[in-house]
């Protein structure tokens, strides 16, 4: 999972999520795993941004991220495949197989439309079982972003503001809740309202204060 990370990008913006995304998975992958066999090269700048995914993503996992694909599957048509195809060759890559993957009409699953590069658009028969398996693949890759999207939202939710205060740990941060009630209550509060709390010195509530009324 990535998380965009381009100011420059608004919603809705598939093409420019793609092409992020691809940037940063290939180009770590160019980094770690470079094959005897690749005909790549990476400009220092591309290799620089690669390096600081790395050190961002591998917080977050133990793990380095598989090998070279035998196969990436796009979720999108003819548009999206391209701007996959443009992106990859950008990083020097061009033998990595590409196949994208169109949601069938009024979205009816089974009647997928598959695009690879230089070939004709078709289609699988409804009961093929290469279809279900894609199909599944298709299921599980949304499952994964809708799931990722629900845990941020939740977290966004329940993110106190207390929490973005250098200094104020979890026991300070219960004294002023339990003190004024709510994180907002804490936030009109006053100097002398904040040092009057149980354990917080008045080094701590100038921290607060500060933190709210900057």
């Amino acid at each position: 999972k990535f998380n965009i990370k381009s100011e420059d990008l608004v919603p809705g913006d598939d093409y420019g999520m793609m092409r992020e995304v691809l940037t940063r998975r290939f180009s770590r992958l160019i980094k770690e795993h470079q094959r005897d066999d690749a005909k790549a090269t990476l400009s220092a700048e591309v290799t620089e941004d690669a390096a600081q995914d790395a050190s961002e993503e591998t917080a977050s996992s133990s793990t380095d991220m598989p090998a070279w694909p035998d196969l990436v599957l796009i979720d999108g048509g003819q548009g999206q495949l391209t701007a996959a195809r443009e992106t990859l060759e950008e990083l020097g890559l061009t033998d990595v197989p590409l196949v994208g993957i169109a949601k069938g009409p009024d979205r009816d699953a089974g009647r997928e439309k598959f695009f690879v590069t230089g070939k004709p658009s078709f289609m699988l028969p409804e009961r093929d079982p290469v279809l279900y398996f894609v199909q599944r693949l298709r299921d599980e890759a949304h499952r994964f972003a809708i799931g990722s999207h629900r845990a941020r939202r939740k977290r966004d939710i329940t993110k106190n503001p207390l929490d973005d205060i250098a200094g104020v740990g979890p026991t300070r941060k219960r004294a002023l809740l339990r003190h004024f009630g709510t994180a907002k209550a804490v936030s009109k509060a006053g100097m002398d309202d904040l040092s009057s709390v149980p354990g917080i010195s008045e080094a701590i509530a100038k921290l607060v204060y500060d933190h709210f009324h900057e």
